[in-house]
């Protein structure tokens, strides 16, 4: 077997014993396949997500696992037999067990899956990071746990347009249930966040991009939920600065004097440390649990570029720790990245709305066995991570 994204130079006891290492993590959740026929599927299935396959399609992983079609492999992701949900939820718990941190950040944020046609579950031309543009796509909300030790995700929802959920017919033809309702990224990534508050899922903050951050109904439930958050923001947001009275954030930070701005990096990119000038600024209202609020200022070192946020958390939060929050959302582009490159999370060639949450859930298993034994070998001190692919 291949596994990817080792961890430099390693023994050959090492190696070894990752592959009975991906077998007693498989054995974890193995229970949720709940016949003996589509559990030994699930674990081909598994393997071959993590092989240095060119592209992991149905006939490449049945080709690896010795099939001699790809039926079985589709067949798998359609099985009734297969709780998908309950195998998050274990995939999870298995992460917490080896990354959890009480200073953990939960980031929310989407990637596209581009498609051609109209049948696969919840595409249309749509915006996505993915590729800078409107394009046609599906898109994954997803919900990743950062934290000191290492990140993956922790939960996932396709995003189903209202083009969809509005026509129930086209929904049957992709086996979206008619108690599938319309529901936006917003909402759920909330509902994702309440699962992780029922798992819970040891965590101080909770952070997103503007998609979620513009939402005032998540601000106000994570307000409620005593969740603290630093969330990115349009310029034009209007915050509490008086009694009655309320301001734009850029108006707001435009009045911070030269001297309150502070450099220091959010943590480490592609190209090391990403600096940025900070500030913060108090939003003046009364929150709920006694906390605060802040609005947040990042501009860039070369171009005087801004960026906005929106933050809550307990009295006394100093700056250093929003922009760590902050910076924490750069980490789930590097936890879509390992999902994509190295566990297949990208390449599927189905269209049922039941085999998407089959096979992501599949990768998210793949991509957190290779976070987990990333976490493993560096409490026994083992070479720092690289991208070779070693047998």
């Amino acid at each position: 077997m291949v596994l990817n994204r080792l961890l430099g130079v390693v023994t050959a006891e090492q190696v070894g014993g990752w592959d009975d290492d991906l077998w007693d993590f498989f054995l974890g959740f193995s229970h949720w396949f709940s016949r003996a026929d589509v559990r030994w599927q699930a674990w081909k299935y598994l393997r071959g997500l993590m092989a240095p396959i060119e592209r992991r399609s149905g006939w490449s992983l049945a080709e690896h696992a010795g099939d001699a079609t790809p039926d079985k492999m589709q067949g798998l992701l359609v099985s009734r037999c297969l709780d998908r949900d309950k195998l998050r939820d274990e995939v999870r718990s298995a992460l917490v067990a080896a990354i959890g941190d009480e200073a953990g950040v939960l980031v929310a944020d989407e990637t596209g899956f581009i498609k051609k046609g109209r049948s696969s579950a919840g595409v249309q031309r749509q915006y996505t990071g993915t590729t800078g543009k409107i394009d046609n796509c599906q898109l994954g909300v997803f919900l990743t746990y950062h934290t000191r030790h290492g990140r993956a995700h922790v939960d996932r929802e396709l995003y189903l347009p209202k083009s969809w959920t509005d026509d129930r017919d086209r929904c049957r033809r992709a086996h979206i249930g008619d108690d599938v309702p319309f529901a936006t990224k917003p909402e759920q990534a909330r509902s994702m966040l309440e699962r992780a508050v029922d798992a819970k899922v040891p965590f101080a903050w909770f952070t997103g991009d503007e998609a979620y951050g513009q939402n005032r109904a998540l601000r106000e439930w994570c307000e409620q939920q005593d969740i603290h958050y630093v969330l990115a923001t349009r310029k034009d947001h209007e915050v509490a600065s008086g009694l009655h009275t309320t301001t734009r954030v850029d108006a707001l930070i435009g009045k911070v004097r030269a001297g309150a701005w502070r450099r220091m990096s959010c943590g480490d990119g592609a190209h090391g440390p990403r600096v940025y000038d900070w500030t913060s600024v108090p939003i003046r209202t009364e929150f709920e649990h006694g906390r605060r609020g802040w609005v947040l200022a990042r501009r860039s070192i070369s171009s005087g570029e801004l960026a906005y946020y929106v933050c809550f958390g307990p009295r006394g939060t100093r700056l250093r720790r929003l922009v760590a929050t902050a910076g924490a959302r750069w980490a789930v582009e590097e936890s879509f990245q390992i999902a994509k490159n190295e566990a297949g999370m990208d390449q599927y060639q189905f269209r049922r709305y039941d085999a998407w949450y089959a096979h992501i859930t599949l990768s998210m298993a793949a991509a957190a066995f290779l976070t987990i034994t990333r976490a493993r070998e560096a409490e026994k001190g083992a070479p720092p991570a690289t991208t070779a692919r070693t047998a």
